[in-house]
């Protein structure tokens, strides 16, 4: 196993090609992070980018990606299913944009999870693959991809847009920043200031102060630029709409664009007060009701997701371009009495594309009702690895962390099924 240090490492281009190949027939075991990154670039995967759409809150299955057309009303929902580019698959009438491009997508249907069912839990098992603990905060598969595979174009390797997880209802570990890695991966933000900003955590996970930082690596004035969705014609600016989602979207194209690695968009930074995902329709705290899906919510994701794929596509930028969209858990199988749905982490859809995945697919199935997996469970682990594997990062190594253990880089194998040529 290779063991990479906390310490900063040497350039990528410090490895030549030709010892690359003479490195080719080893294993894992005494490669340098330099080397590691130099083998991950010349497979062809470690020039890969990863844009990876929280959608904050927690997505309804039923009305977005597994409709259950013939469960009882109050299941099924208000809404129809309609057909899409992939034969005998259906999404919901709310996403039919999507729908169209189906046969570009690999749709996961059978994520489950058995922790708490809030937020952060939810957020901590897509973001990381796994649980806080009382000795690790786990941290982001960004930051991994930060550590193991470095900047590139002098831009930080990890950033998210349009702002850092904020309130999503428990002052705890959201899975977003770096973590036991160290602060020095963390995920840059943009802001007006182009500065950098970061919360530190306690080791139980519980926020203790916010503080304002620089960015270690890379010009911030760069990175600001790269940014900048105002920067694109007119035309483009209007075909991803001018809602925050929309402009977000944009700016991770552009940073993956110019080589940031993984960009993480927030759909919504919190969760007080707003419609987002979170359907409840019981109070102030989350005001969502299904007509809101129909309404804004889905519309909004249609669109601009939709555009991005075009846009990736046309550029020649998909097949190294991973999509990746997942909310932290599902919503309840049957309707409140208000209206909404509530939590519910044991089953929930995914949808990948571009970055070596397997476009046409289905995989795994919610049972009649949509309460449990009814055919290939997904852990959240899985989708982690399959991540990192996209991205050319050897599943093998092991990250030695600032505090002195050492962690697996992933708990379960990738999805092979989704993997083109699998």
């Amino acid at each position: 196993m290779l063991a990479i240090s906390s310490e900063q490492t040497e350039g990528v281009g410090n490895v030549s090609r030709r010892d690359f190949l003479r490195l080719g027939g080893l294993s894992v075991l005494g490669l340098s992070a330099a080397e590691q990154r130099a083998r991950a670039e010349a497979s062809g995967k470690g020039l890969r980018r990863c844009i990876f759409i929280l959608m904050t809150g927690g997505p309804s299955h039923f009305e977005t990606f597994d409709p259950k057309p013939g469960a009882p009303g109050e299941i099924r929902g208000p809404f129809k299913p309609i057909a899409t580019a992939i034969p005998s698959v259906q999404f919901c009438e709310t996403l039919p944009l999507l729908a169209q491009r189906a046969d570009r997508l690999a749709i996961v249907r059978s994520l489950t999870q058995d922790a708490a069912p809030i937020h952060e839990t939810g957020q901590q098992l897509i973001q990381t693959g796994r649980l806080a603990g009382a000795n690790l905060l786990p941290p982001s598969l960004g930051s991994v991809v930060s550590r193991l595979l470095g900047s590139r174009n002098d831009l930080p390797a990890y950033a998210v847009v349009p702002h850092l997880l904020g309130d999503t209802g428990t002052p705890i570990w959201q899975g977003q920043r770096a973590g036991s890695l160290g602060t020095e991966f963390d995920p840059w933000e943009v802001t007006d200031e182009t500065g950098f900003r970061h919360s530190e955590f306690a080791a139980d996970g519980e926020v203790v102060s916010d503080s304002g930082l620089r960015l270690p690596v890379g010009d911030p004035l760069r990175m600001a630029a790269a940014a900048n969705w105002m920067a694109e014609p007119d035309p483009i600016r209007r075909s991803y709409g001018d809602s925050e989602f929309g402009r977000a979207c944009l700016s991770a194209r552009r940073l993956v664009e110019h080589g940031v690695r993984f960009v993480t968009v927030n759909m919504f930074d919190s969760l007080v007060g707003r419609v987002t995902w979170d359907c409840h329709a019981s109070s102030s705290w989350a005001p969502a009701v299904l007509a809101d899906y129909r309404n804004s919510l889905c519309p909004d994701f249609d669109r601009v997701l939709s555009i991005l794929l075009d846009d990736l596509e046309q550029s020649g930028l998909l097949q190294e371009t991973l999509i990746v969209a997942a909310g932290e858990f599902g919503r309840t199988p049957r309707i409140n009495s208000q209206g909404g749905r509530d939590h519910w982490p044991c089953v929930w859809s995914a949808l990948l594309a571009g970055g070596g995945i397997a476009g046409g697919r289905v995989l795994g199935a919610s049972d009649a009702r949509g309460t449990f997996p009814a055919d290939r469970p997904v852990a959240p682990a899985e989708l982690a690895a399959t991540i990192l594997h996209s991205m050319g990062v050897d599943l093998s190594t092991r990250l030695a962390l600032p505090q002195g253990a050492e962690i697996a880089l992933a708990d379960a194998d990738p999805i092979a099924e989704l993997i083109a040529g699998s």
